[in-house]
Formats: C-alpha cells, structure tokens, sequence
C-alpha cells in the first residue's frame, strides 16, 4: 500500500475541525485515494508521484466539507435545484457505454432464459441456466460500476464495497431466476434449495453491507437537505404508525393466501400471492407519503 497517501491526506485535513461527518468523509477520501493511486502506479507512475498525483486531483477538502462560505450555502427547498445545477457531476462516457452494453445483456439473458425454461426455445436446461447466469452478471455489474461513480449529491463508493453491492444483487437475482425455473418445471422440485441460498445469502449480504454504510452526501447536499422538510412520516406519526399496521395486515393475510394456495392449488402459486402483497403495500405506501397533508386538507 502507498504510505504517502496517507501523510499527504492528514497534511491536507490539516485544520479541519474532525466532526463525526467530516472523520467518514476522511476515510471515503482515503480509499478512494488509494484505489486512484493504485491506478497511476499501474500506468507506471512513480509511488510518491501517484500520491501527490491523486491528492492533487482531490482539490480543497474544504470545499469537500463546505467550510468555503461561498461553496456551499445554507439552502432552503425552493434553491435546491440551483444548487443541484451548479455542482453537477457529467456521467462518464465510458460509464455510460458500459452501463448499455450490460443492460442491453441483461435484457438479452431474462428473455432468452424465459424462453427456454418455458419450453418456446428449444434448449437444454445447461444454457438456460447460462443465459440466467449471464443475466444475473450483467445486473450485478451495473450495480456495482453505478455505485462506484461519483454523482452530483453522492462521492464515489470505494471498488470494493461497490464490488461487494455487486455480489449481492448477483446472488439476488440468480436466486430469484433458479425459483423461476423450478416453478416453471424446467428445473426438479429439489433445485428450490439453490433459489433459497442465493436470496438468503443476499439479504444477509445486503443487510451487512446497510448496517455498515458511512455517509457519501457531498457537503452541499448534506447542508441543503438540512433545511429541506422532513418526510411526511417523520411530521405525522400517526401516519407512519397506521402504515406499519397496514403492513402487518397486508403481510398477515398474503401468507394466509400463500398458505391456502400451497395446500389447494399447488405451491407454485404462492409467488404470485407474494408479488401481489408487496404490490399491495407499495400502493399504500405511495398513497401514505403522497397523499395531501392534514394541514392542506383542512385549508381547504
């Protein structure tokens, strides 16, 4: 590892007040640091030239952490847009071009395994499962390369942790493509134990890779949203506790649904009763956040 990126890294904190906000901005800075560095040995470049390379191109950190009075005013909803407009991060040409080709193979991949597993393309369950496989790929990598870039409002996420978000969604969709292919019966009942691993391995993944998120707001947004109006569950309590109740009704009667459909009508139905309560409940959520206020209603 170049040691150099991190004497030049605390060099140029050098001053700053070490808030817990600026300490996780610190330790994004230095992964990305040394990723870049890493990068510029790679093409050759000397280790000290690669550090003072990648610092050089990180600019002001105080610019980073809006301690500059004229890089980040105090915001208010109505200039957030303005704000938005003038720290706004170009997408890379090459992202973009990735980001299509591994779409475009993810679209190619569902429908070609769709077909297969349904029997309309007459395969081989060997390439089926290929065809998923390169599908679940393609998400996965999407994911990954779309989080590790650096947005108007977001830093960049490290390689790794943008790589590990990739394992998960790999492992969540190619779970979610075996249960597909049991379902359909181009796959033995048996098979329900890979779909089962996959999405199990993928929630704890996930789950881990939540709990151990720091915080990648640029300065300025963190700034503007501080003066933006909280969520409407955050201003209305009730609100939020009639959604949990309708939630655990919601979720109550599907896996009543599931379980009477598994012992009538076959257990392949009971996917079906699931996308249905999910539906269901991501419908009263959106009619919960963006229904009119109490304080709108009664001004009227």
């Amino acid at each position: 590892m170049n040691t150099d990126i991190h004497r030049l890294l605390d060099e140029a904190f050098a001053g700053v007040e070490m808030t817990p906000d600026a300490q996780d901005l610190k330790e994004e800075v230095r992964a990305n640091l040394v990723a870049r560095a890493a990068e510029l040995e790679a093409s050759g470049v000397a280790p000290s030239d690669s550090a003072r390379t990648a610092v050089a191109e990180l600019g002001d950190v105080r610019e980073l952490l809006g301690e500059i009075p004229d890089a980040a005013p105090a915001a208010s909803s109505s200039d957030y847009a303005a704000l938005q407009q003038r720290y706004h991060v170009r997408p890379k040409v090459g992202y973009v071009v990735r980001a299509v080709v591994w779409s475009i193979v993810a679209v190619v991949g569902i429908v070609l395994g769709i077909l297969g597993s349904t029997g309309v393309l007459p395969v081989v369950i060997g390439p089926v499962i290929g065809f998923f496989s390169m599908a679940s790929t393609a998400l996965g990598l999407l994911v990954g390369d779309s989080l590790a870039q650096e947005t108007t409002t977001n830093h960049p996420m490290p390689g790794n942790r943008a790589g590990e978000f990739a394992a998960a969604t790999f492992l969540a969709s190619l779970g979610l493509f075996f249960g597909f292919m049991v379902a359909v019966g181009a796959l033995p009942i048996w098979c329900i134990v890979f779909a089962a691993l996959g999405v199990i391995a993928s929630i704890v993944l996930f789950a881990f890779l939540g709990a151990s998120q720091t915080n990648r707001r640029k300065a300025w947004t963190r700034q503007a949203r501080a003066s933006v109006p909280a969520n409407r569950f955050e201003r209305e309590p009730e609100t939020a506790a009639r959604f949990g109740i309708y939630s655990a009704v919601i979720w109550l009667v599907t896996f009543a649904i599931i379980a009477v459909l598994i012992f009538t009508v076959g257990w392949w139905w009971a996917p079906l009763a699931f996308a249905g309560g999910f539906a269901v409940m991501m419908l009263v959520l959106a009619r919960m956040l963006f229904a009119p206020d109490k304080s709108e209603r009664s001004a009227g």
